[in-house]
C-alpha cells in the first residue's frame, strides 16, 4: 500500500463525539450519533469536542463566528487548546485585544480552505489557497502529514458545512506587505530606493493582492552604467514608474501557474509572458525566477535576475 493510502487510513480517526461501539458491533446508536454530528456546523462540532475552547474564543474575538457558521463548505485545520498554549507567552492575550483584530483574522483565516478537502486530497496535494489569500503547503513523510510544519493529528471530522482536521500547532501567515518583505530581505535596496523615488511605496502597501517580479540588487547593477542614477532623477518619474509597474501583476500568480505559460497584464498596462524550460526554470519575459513564491500579507514575490524593460 502506498504511503499516502496508509496515512489516510491511519489518520482518518473519528472525532471524540463519535466514540461508541466499533464498526464490528454494527450498532445503530453509533450511526445515529454520527448523523447528529454531521448535522452540526464546524463551530458547533468544535465546541462540542471540548478541545477547541481557545479557537472558539479567538473566532469570536475576530468576528468570524458568523462567517464560519455559513453554508461554506470550509475545510478548517483546527489547532487544539494545547497548540494555542504553546505560542510564546503573551502572544494569545495580545491577539485577543480589539486593536489586534486584523492580525487575528489574518491568522484564523489562514487555517481555513474553501471547499471540502478531505484527508485523501490533503496527502495528494502540494498546497492549497486559504481564506487569508496566502497558500499553505502540505508535506507527507514517514512521520505523518503536515501543514506548514504543524502535524495533522486527526482528520475528516465531517460537519454540515465542511470538514475539520485537527493540528498540533498554530500556523502563522506572513504579516508583512510586499514592500516590507523586500526591504527586510536585504537584497532589494535598489528596488526599495526606486519604489520610493517613483512614489509607489504606499500603493504597494495597499490591500492588493499583487504579484511582484522583484529584480535584486545585482539585476539593477547589470544595467548600463548610469541608468539607475538617471531613472532616480525627478524628471524621469514617469519612465521609472512605467518600468516598476511592469514588474507588478494584479492578483497572486504562483510559480506553478507561471510555469505552465501565460500572458498576463501588468500594472503598467503592457503584458508579460511567463514560461518554463526543460530544466525546470521559470522565466518572466527574459528574466529567470531565482526564488519563487515568497508569501507576503498582500501578495507574492518572485525574485528575478534582470530588470524587465517595457516597450
Amino acid at each position: 500500500m502506498m504511503l499516502s493510502s496508509l496515512l489516510v487510513a491511519a489518520m482518518a480517526l473519528p472525532a471524540p463525539a463519535l466514540d461508541g461501539c466499533s464498526s464490528s458491533q454494527g450498532c445503530s446508536s453509533t450511526r445515529a450519533v454520527a448523523a447528529s454530528v454531521k448535522e452540526k456546523s464546524i463551530l458547533e462540532t468544535a465546541v462540542a469536542a471540548g478541545q477547541f475552547n481557545t479557537l472558539a474564543a479567538a473566532l469570536k474575538a475576530g468576528d468570524l463566528l458568523e462567517p464560519l457558521s455559513g453554508e461554506g463548505p470550509f475545510t478548517v485545520f483546527a489547532p487544539t487548546d494545547a497548540a494555542f498554549a504553546a505560542l510564546p507567552e503573551g502572544t494569545l492575550d495580545s491577539l485577543l485585544k480589539p486593536e489586534a483584530k486584523g492580525t487575528l483574522q489574518a491568522i484564523l483565516t489562514y487555517h481555513v480552505v474553501p471547499g471540502r478537502l478531505d484527508a485523501e486530497h490533503v496527502v495528494k496535494s502540494a498546497n492549497a489557497a486559504t481564506l487569508n489569500g496566502q497558500r499553505v503547503g502540505f508535506k507527507v513523510d514517514d512521520h505523518g502529514a503536515f501543514i506548514n510544519g504543524a502535524k495533522i493529528v486527526k482528520t475528516d471530522i465531517h460537519c454540515s458545512n465542511g470538514i475539520i482536521h485537527v493540528i498540533d500547532a498554530v500556523i502563522l501567515p506572513s504579516t508583512k506587505d510586499v514592500v516590507a518583505t523586500a526591504v527586510e530581505a536585504g537584497s532589494f535596496k535598489t528596488l526599495a530606493a526606486a519604489l520610493k523615488a517613483a512614489q509607489l511605496v504606499e500603493a504597494l502597501q495597499g490591500d492588493g493582492p499583487f504579484t511582484v517580479f522583484a529584480p535584486n540588487d545585482a539585476a539593477f547593477a547589470a544595467l548600463p552604467a548610469g541608468t539607475v542614477d538617471a531613472l532616480l532623477k525627478p524628471e524621469n518619474l514617469d519612465k521609472l514608474q512605467a518600468i516598476l509597474k511592469y514588474h507588478v501583476v494584479p492578483g497572486r500568480v504562483y510559480a506553478d501557474a507561471a510555469a505552465k505559460g501565460a500572458t498576463v497584464r501588468t500594472l503598467n498596462g503592457q503584458s508579460v509572458t511567463t514560461r518554463s524550460t526543460e530544466g525546470g526554470f521559470v522565466f518572466v519575459g527574459q528574466a529567470r525566477v531565482l526564488d519563487a513564491d515568497i508569501e507576503t500579507s498582500n501578495g507574492v514575490i518572485h525574485v528575478v535576475d534582470r530588470v524587465l524593460l517595457p516597450e
